[in-house]
């Protein structure tokens, strides 16, 4: 058995989807189609956003940021796996593979960690209306994301750094991706710290803003429900919506691939790898689609961009 260590000159092979190497060109089709969904459509709300003064608001704000995160994922995702199907670019550093883990990894930190600042804000918004401005702040805005950046960084550095103390016997990698856990199974030596961490980071990230996030909605509901006017009542849950459908979009696909990889062991392996590309770029491809569509805002500044 051939036994590396974890020098600057090893490199890992990714194989890709596993068992369907000669589908590798076809799977491109839908993997560039969702890049440039990904680009145009989180690339056009951030330029509006940015652009337009109107939309200089916490909500849009955080919105932008949320945007940003979709962005670094993905950008440290497809263009290595497009590499893969359309070249048979199988080859990845070590230091390049544990960068994408990173990159990858924390931007899913950090897009959980603005989901639950944005249900802070929905909070706000519908429980303190005339506070609204005041409670929420450019300042504290800015803050609320200097906070998620840093959940994501403290949270996944020491994933790379704990891989570092390992040795590895094996370096073909069954993933499209650096995926951690794909990586831990690689070493022959003991890897029981960076499974416990690995675990630590899901449960934190998921059950911690998961549990605040349902703290938040049922203040919120109950607020809704002492409202009087039905156009109230509404309105209130109108202004929620948007939301709750980029939270049902984020959180679904994740933990289905998670329990599929955890119970479904009659379920091909190739279906998980696809699994865990989708609940990574899905909620990229739908987000600005959802803003786009429940917020009256970006839909004016749209049209009249349009008709420029």
């Amino acid at each position: 058995m051939l036994i590396f260590n974890h020098s600057s000159s090893m490199t890992f092979t990714l194989m890709g989807v596993p068992g369907l190497e000669s589908q590798h060109l076809w799977l491109s089709v839908p993997f560039f189609s969702l890049l440039l969904a990904i680009l145009i459509g989180n690339g056009a709300i951030l330029f509006l956003v940015i652009t337009e003064p109107t939309l200089h608001t916490p909500m849009y704000l955080l919105l932008a940021l949320l945007m940003v995160a979709d962005l670094a994922s993905t950008l440290a995702l497809v263009p290595k796996v497009l590499c893969l199907f359309w070249f048979d670019d199988r080859d990845i550093g070590v230091h390049a593979c544990f960068t994408q883990m990173f990159f990858i990894h924390g931007a899913s930190v950090v897009r959980s960690a603005l989901l639950v600042t944005m249900a802070f804000d929905r909070f706000v918004a519908v429980c303190e209306p005339l506070r609204y401005n005041t409670i929420l702040s450019h300042s504290l805005v800015g803050r609320l994301g200097l906070v998620a950046l840093a959940k994501g960084v403290i949270l996944i550095l020491p994933m790379p750094l704990l891989l570092q103390r390992l040795t590895f016997c094996h370096t073909i990698i069954p993933h499209t991706y650096c995926d951690h856990m794909a990586v831990v199974k690689m070493a022959c030596s003991n890897t029981r710290p960076n499974r416990i961490y690995g675990l630590f980071v899901i449960l934190l990230v998921v059950g911690l803003d998961l549990l605040l996030i349902g703290f938040s909605y049922a203040l919120i509901l109950q607020a809704v429900v002492h409202l009087n006017s039905r156009d109230a009542i509404f309105k209130a849950l109108n202004t929620c919506s948007a939301h709750l459908f980029v939270i049902l979009i984020t959180y679904v696909p994740a933990l289905f691939s998670s329990i599929t990889h955890r119970i479904g062991h009659n379920i091909p392996s190739h279906a998980h790898i696809i699994l865990a590309n989708l609940y990574l770029l899905v909620p990229s491809v739908f987000n600005p689609i959802i803003y786009g569509i429940k917020m009256k805002e970006i839909r004016d500044k749209v049209a009249k961009c349009l008709c420029r």
